[in-house]
């Protein structure tokens, strides 16, 4: 069985990478930042990027065929640690609002800059899809 590139309309088009990868039942979902369908990066601070970067993971994982209960790994890389870790309680909300009370094995990493220089959140991860 061979791998299956999975690149969503909704995101924007992607050059020299993908979105995410099917393989076999397993999806490897690229990173996200929080770049809209115009490739800019949305206005706002850490809440409203993790909004559209982790809505970007969740558009991937759909197009493969998944929901946000079969998301295992999630690692989000951070510029600014300390403001995600005072927005934890509106971002947990949001998580919930999104994808459930379920969640995945996680690690926040920080990082000194994230590719687009306007992003301060990239969120990366692995799913395996269920059987429904």
């Amino acid at each position: 069985m061979s791998n299956v590139t999975v690149n969503p309309d909704s995101l924007p088009r992607p050059s020299g990478y993908a979105h995410g990868i099917l393989a076999g039942n397993t999806v490897y979902l690229g990173g996200q930042t929080a770049l809209d369908a115009d490739m800019n990066i949305v206005p706002g601070g850490v809440v409203d990027q993790f909004r559209q970067a982790f809505s970007n993971v969740l558009a991937t994982l759909a197009e493969a065929g998944g929901h946000p209960e079969d998301l295992v790994s999630l690692t989000i890389y951070l510029t600014d640690v300390d403001d995600y870790m005072a927005n934890g309680r509106e971002i947990g909300r949001i998580w919930r609002e999104m994808a459930g009370s379920r969640y995945p094995a996680m690690a926040g990493i920080g990082v000194s800059r994230l590719w687009q220089k306007d992003a301060v959140i990239e969120i990366q991860g692995v799913a395996v899809i269920q059987e429904r």
